[in-house]
C-alpha cells in the first residue's frame, strides 16, 4: 500500500498522541520522561486537531493508520485565546501550575500549557500562522514530510495566510535541514531575545505561504 496525506479524523486522535511523544525528544522517543506521556500531545498536538481540525493532515500509511501528521493554526492570537478558553478547562485538573520560575523540563511543558500567551511574539506578526510536524522514525527521508508540509502551506493560501513559522529545539540539526530546504529561514529576533532561551536552545524560522518548489 502506498502512503496517502489525507485529512485528520477524531479517529486518528490516539495516533497523534503516539506520534507526538514518540518523537518529541529532539525527534527521538520521550516516552517514560514525564509524569504523563500524554503530556507532549496535550500542548503541541491534541489543541490544534481539536481546534483547528481544518489545518490538521495526516500521514497515512495506506492502511488507515496515522503515522505523521502536521497540524497548526492559521492566526497565532485567536488559537492563543481559544487555547485559554477551550483547551485548558478542557483538560482541567489534569496538570497542575508549575513551578515558578520552571525548575524541571516538566515545568517548562506545564508553563506553556499553562500561559499560551507567551506563543504571542511581536517579533513574528507578520507569520501569522504556526505549525508542528512529526513523522514516525521509520517514515522520514521518504520525501513524505515534504507532502505533509505541501498540504498544509496551500490550506493556509485558501484561507489568505501570507506566511507561517515555527519553534524547534536549536540542537536538533536533521529537523533544521529539512526545514531549510523547504524554504524556511531564521526568524529576524534580535540577539539576546528571551524568547531564544538564555543558551540560544530555541529557533525561529520563518516561511511565506508560496508552494515549494519544486
Amino acid at each position: 500500500m502506498e502512503p496517502v496525506v489525507r485529512p485528520y479524523a477524531p479517529t486518528d486522535l490516539a495516533a497523534v498522541y503516539d506520534i507526538c511523544v514518540r518523537t518529541a525528544d529532539a525527534g527521538g522517543d520521550a516516552r517514560g520522561q514525564y509524569a504523563s506521556d500524554l503530556l507532549m500531545g496535550d500542548v503541541y498536538a491534541a489543541p490544534y486537531v481539536t481546534l483547528e481540525p481544518e489545518h490538521a493532515h495526516i500521514l497515512d500509511d495506506g492502511t488507515g493508520r496515522a503515522v505523521g501528521y502536521v497540524v497548526g493554526t492559521a492566526d497565532t492570537p485567536t488559537f492563543v485565546r481559544r487555547y485559554r478558553a477551550e483547551w485548558i478547562p478542557r483538560v482541567a485538573g489534569r496538570y497542575p501550575p508549575p513551578a515558578d520560575p520552571p525548575v524541571t523540563p516538566e515545568d517548562v511543558l506545564l508553563a506553556v500549557h499553562h500561559h499560551p500567551e507567551g506563543r504571542l511574539v511581536p517579533a513574528l506578526a507578520a507569520y501569522p500562522a504556526h505549525l508542528h510536524i512529526d513523522l514516525l522514525p521509520d517514515w522520514q527521508g521518504r520525501g513524505l514530510g515534504r507532502r505533509l508540509m505541501a498540504r498544509f502551506l496551500a490550506g493556509l493560501r485558501a484561507a489568505g495566510v501570507p506566511a507561517v513559522h515555527l519553534g524547534m529545539a536549536a540542537g536538533n540539526t536533521g529537523a533544521r535541514r529539512f526545514y531549510e530546504r523547504l524554504g524556511f529561514t531564521e526568524a529576524p529576533l534580535p540577539a539576546g531575545d528571551p524568547l531564544l532561551g538564555p543558551d540560544r536552545s530555541t529557533l525561529y524560522l520563518v516561511r511565506s505561504t508560496a508552494p515549494l518548489a519544486p
